[in-house]
């Protein structure tokens, strides 16, 4: 009973349009009154989240993104990915979803990913014919990438809730990265074969190729050199995202000479908003986490699963059930901070290995930012591409379906997510 009060206070304090970070934060504070626990905890909680080497990483992964988005390697990227498979059936939808992955191994954010992308490819595809919903719902889903594939923001908060690796977290991101890409690539190409309605593309000649491949070639060298310094233990997350702005600087100040001071500006801002919300919104779950610990909610919760629920997959089933509802209202990182703490506790007794569920909540997550009527990157390409949010809502039904079947794919074979950090 005091489960469900505690629930229905927070959902009607945000219904209400508290802000996520106030809501948590207040009614933390409230059950450590009622509590009778010293309200000394929310300033030590605050004090503890904002002080934390892990999360140091958001910002700075946040500039770079900010900084390689203001600077146009978005439009180099995706002129050199075009230009390989841009004569492929459906090959601009391809080269879309290539560059969004590529793009996703640098920035770790889908809204960067979806913004840096769209601006580029929803006019080019636009006039080649493809359909508009498809075109609206392919960026939407495509920017989601930039948050499964490593370097990964969410995976970041999650190492932090959970205490596991973040660089097991990044490493099991691998292979349903590419496996989504996969499942993206096959549908556009089965819908632009049998859909119609877009223009052929004649194939680029190899200088064409090798100009624009040259072009984004810094850009290509960042994301190797952030997974290959994470891979092989060069330095940590957070060491990986400075290194990465540091080279975002030098890409596109030096090199492409596409920055200019007041874009620099706009980026340092931009980022530091971003920030700010990001860690307010954690503050404000870590008061709230430590409030329902001391209730034992969390612990109540597991012993209910654990008593009523013998079978992982039921577990899971439940899990993402909850969480698609969850994303109709609750933007992506207010629901990891609500819901780990209280369904972590569950996966030893299931058997269920923290890491691919880490990587399981982050693929729900990334249906959260795709589906209406909160989904964040459903305003992003809204703005982009200037369209109603009913057309970019159709567009994206046929991706979200492709990314619960690559959630039914990794449980069926786990090793997509476990291979890569437990076997290499």
């Amino acid at each position: 009973m005091e489960t469900l009060i505690v629930l229905l206070a927070l959902f009607a304090l945000l219904l209400a349009g508290v802000p996520v970070a106030f809501a948590l934060a207040g009614l933390g504070l409230g059950m450590l009154l009622l509590g009778g626990f010293s309200p000394l905890m929310v300033p030590q909680g605050l004090l503890s989240t904002i002080d934390n080497f892990i999360l140091l990483a958001v910002p700075l992964f946040l500039l770079m993104s900010n900084v390689l988005l203001k600077g146009g390697v978005g439009r180099d990227l995706f002129a050199a990915v075009q230009a390989w498979v841009g004569h492929w059936p459906g090959g601009l939808a391809v080269a879309t979803i290539l560059s969004c992955g590529i793009f996703a191994a640098i920035s770790g954010s889908s809204v960067a990913t979806a913004a840096t992308i769209g601006t580029v490819a929803i006019p080019e595809m636009l006039k080649r014919g493809y359909a508009r919903p498809f075109v609206l719902g392919l960026l939407a889903a495509g920017g989601t990438l930039g948050i499964l594939i490593p370097p990964s923001i969410p995976m970041i908060v999650f190492g932090f809730i959970t205490e596991e690796s973040v660089i097991q977290l990044f490493l099991a991101g691998i292979g349903p990265g590419l496996l989504l890409i996969g499942l993206f690539i096959a549908f556009s190409m089965l819908y632009a074969k049998f859909g119609g309605g877009f223009t052929p593309m004649e194939p680029a000649s190899w200088g064409e190729r090798k100009a624009t491949l040259l072009r984004a070639s810094p850009t290509f060298a960042l994301a190797g050199l952030i997974i290959w310094g994470i891979y092989a233990g060069a330095f940590t997350p957070t060491e990986a995202a400075a290194i990465g702005f540091a080279a975002s600087l030098v890409i596109t100040g030096v090199i492409l000479r596409t920055l200019s001071w007041s874009m620099l500006k706009d980026a340092t801002l931009d980022a530091m908003r971003t920030t700010v919300t990001i860690l307010l919104i954690v503050a404000g779950a870590k008061v709230f986490g430590k409030a329902i610990t001391l209730y034992r909610i969390p612990q109540d919760i597991s012993a209910f699963i654990t008593a009523n629920v013998d079978e992982a997959a039921l577990f899971i089933l439940f899990c993402a059930l909850v969480l698609v509802l969850m994303g109709l209202f609750l933007e992506a990182l207010s629901m990891m901070l609500i819901m780990v703490p209280v369904l972590s506790p569950s996966l030893a007794a299931l058997g269920i290995d923290p890491i691919w569920f880490g990587i399981f909540f982050v693929i729900m997550v990334e249906c959260a930012l795709i589906t209406p009527p909160v989904g964040l990157n459903l305003y992003v390409i809204q703005a982009v591409g200037k369209a109603g949010m009913g057309e970019v809502a159709r567009g994206v039904w046929p991706f979200l379906a492709l990314m619960l079947l690559a959630v039914v794919i990794i449980y069926l074979v786990p090793d997509i997510a476990l291979y890569i950090p437990f076997h290499l």
